[in-house]
């Protein structure tokens, strides 16, 4: 029996690349977007989720559930990018921000569960990022909440072990998507005290983005995770340089790894 898989966000970038690449490999799939009529030409089902609303969530859940009477994977890859001086981000941006990349894959878990413990069985896959392992300047809310969800996810894997679920992170580096057009950022403020330091780190990330790897990569990460009958707590792909960034945070003392990011991004 093909397993039915649920990818949220997945009209483009890394989404679309699991799905596509896992619709290849024979799974059942089913993407989210928040405007699917945009989408006509995609490979595979969208149905129409805004991951902040948790009434949505449980339409599109139940959606899958309906048409296919189970849901064996869910990839919570929905998630939005935000920069800038923690200073002169808005409230409203930074919990724009919690509300898609943590609390909406809290709630698309939560309608999950049920329909994994009743098979017996499940596997979810939060996407997160290398940046989560780490506070970035002028990305600390995007490295605040995709940390919290790998924190989440390594409390929650041990709560639902016990129904035969599992529960992974994939944390990717820099991805050759679109993320960069998508995400906030905060305005360039003329005469600002971190103009200039905030104008170098905004060009320094898009280049890093714009040079990123191939989104196929996390595609068969997620493929390779989903053959596994016991996968690991965390996966990290992306560059050699930036999955080492981790290693070396846990091995070298606080100001000497924050002297390296801060000469890394010019500061």
């Amino acid at each position: 029996m093909n397993k039915v898989v649920l990818i949220t966000g997945g009209s483009s970038g890394i989404g679309k690349a699991i799905g596509e690449y896992l619709s290849a490999k024979g799974f059942t799939v089913y993407g989210t977007s928040r405007n699917p009529e945009n989408y006509s030409n995609s490979k595979f089902p969208l149905v129409a989720l805004d991951v902040r609303d948790p009434q949505q969530v449980a339409l599109a859940i139940g959606h899958v559930i309906e048409k296919e009477g189970r849901i064996d994977v869910l990839v919570n890859n929905a998630g939005v990018g935000i920069t800038g001086p923690l200073e002169e981000i808005p409230a409203s941006e930074i919990k724009n921000n919690f509300e898609t990349n943590l609390f909406g894959p809290i709630e698309t878990m939560k309608a999950a569960l049920p329909q994994m413990r009743k098979q017996g069985s499940g596997l979810i896959i939060n996407i997160t990022s290398i940046a989560g392992y780490m506070g970035l300047p002028y990305r600390s809310v995007y490295s605040a909440s995709k940390g919290a969800l790998e924190l989440i996810t390594e409390g929650l894997r041990m709560e639902v072990k016990q129904f035969g679920i599992h529960i992974t992170n994939i944390a990717p580096g820099d991805f050759a998507t679109n993320i960069a057009a998508g995400r906030y950022h905060a305005p360039l403020v003329k005469g600002s005290a971190y103009e200039k330091a905030y104008s170098s780190t905004l060009e320094t990330m898009n280049t890093h983005v714009d040079s990123g790897s191939n989104p196929q990569q996390m595609a068969e990460a997620v493929y390779k995770v989903i053959q596994n009958p016991n996968p690991k707590v965390h996966y990290k792909v992306g560059a050699f340089l930036q999955k080492f960034s981790i290693v070396l945070k846990r091995a070298l003392p606080d100001k000497m790894y924050e002297k390296m990011l801060m000469n890394h991004y010019k500061l």
